[in-house]
């Protein structure tokens, strides 16, 4: 399952761990206060299957997606496919208990939806995990597939977003399910939403300075350690040629700092492997204070992806293995 961002603003890879790390915060957040609520906020089994359009897109699939994967049906009554396969996916839903909810949306009365997704037939099912989009399957399926497509997404949310799903009450009202935004604001709130809001605005020193002080009171609060990275890395990459750059770093392969220019770029771009990958082989090439130069950048960019990312814990192995 390869995800994309679904705010549509370019496939750039920052924004896919941002929002994983926002999710992962959230969910935490939502689970500690439920805890001191003595574990309410469950929801009936209603609430696992519902029926979505553009005007509730927002609220009830993508902020709901930073709780628990959204597994989304495009179906239209016409649609005979979609008739066997939908009933399948609804008592999936239930028998889930909670570890993801099931939208329906009707692409006839939805078209932007359908065109923003990109679908060229239905039914088509999709997912949608911290506000990233992933391609489930297209067409018929047999129930076992599903069942397999499914597992493996509700690992990836777990594993990755920290998303262990609902708690399901059979007794429960149905639509009661409680609203994330009522959960008490964090001490440290409006600096992050104020950092937030600078990074937006492309005001890169602004928001290094407003995740500093955050860091300066709370040194592992974990939403303004990826902001502060991320920002410094943006900042890090302004002014750049891009192709000078990796036309030096591929002329100059053991020059520390040519090689660390070009993995920010890489990392910015969405190339992940290649910018850890880069660093390592520089590791491996250089010596003394250029050595540990590139170490130091190659653990701020394990920052920028978060420590639980698959690709930072295979590149800390191999970063351990050139290093000893």
């Amino acid at each position: 399952m390869q995800p994309r961002n679904m705010s549509m603003s370019g496939v750039v890879d920052l924004a896919a761990v941002k929002a994983a790390q926002e999710a992962k915060a959230k969910a935490e957040q939502a689970r500690a206060e439920a805890a001191r609520h003595g574990g309410g906020g469950a929801v009936s089994p209603a609430d696992l299957v519902i029926d979505v359009d553009e005007a509730g897109f927002e609220q009830d699939v993508l902020q709901r997606s930073t709780e628990v994967p959204v597994v989304i049906d495009f179906w239209a009554e016409w649609c005979q496919p979609c008739k066997q396969l939908s009933p399948v996916l609804e008592r999936l839903a239930v028998e889930y208990d909670g570890r993801f909810v099931l939208a329906k949306i009707d692409v006839d009365a939805n078209q932007m939806l359908m065109q923003q997704f990109g679908i060229q037939g239905i039914p088509a099912v999709f997912a949608v995990v911290a506000g990233q989009a992933l391609p489930l399957f297209q067409g018929a399926a047999g129930e076992a597939q599903i069942r397999q497509t499914l597992d493996q997404l509700v690992t990836v949310a777990e594993e990755r977003f920290g998303l262990t799903g609902l708690t399901v009450d059979p007794d429960a009202e149905p639509g009661e399910r409680p609203d994330p935004e009522q959960v008490p604001a964090g001490p440290h709130d409006g600096l992050l939403n104020a950092a937030a809001q600078a990074l937006d605005a492309g005001d890169l020193g602004g928001a290094i300075q407003a995740y500093k002080n955050v860091l300066s009171d709370d040194p592992t609060n974990p939403e303004a350690k990826l902001g502060l990275a991320q920002a410094e890395l943006l900042e890090r990459v302004q002014g750049l040629d891009p192709q000078q750059v990796r036309k030096d770093a591929a002329e100059k392969p053991a020059d520390a700092q040519t090689q660390i220019a070009a993995a920010d770029l890489d990392l910015v771009g969405g190339h992940v492997e290649d910018a850890f990958g880069r660093l390592i082989d520089t590791v491996r090439r250089t010596a003394g204070d250029d050595r540990d130069a590139v170490r130091v950048r190659l653990l701020e960019l394990f920052e920028v992806v978060g420590a639980d990312d698959p690709r930072v814990i295979a590149a800390r192995r191999a970063l351990a293995r050139a290093l000893f």
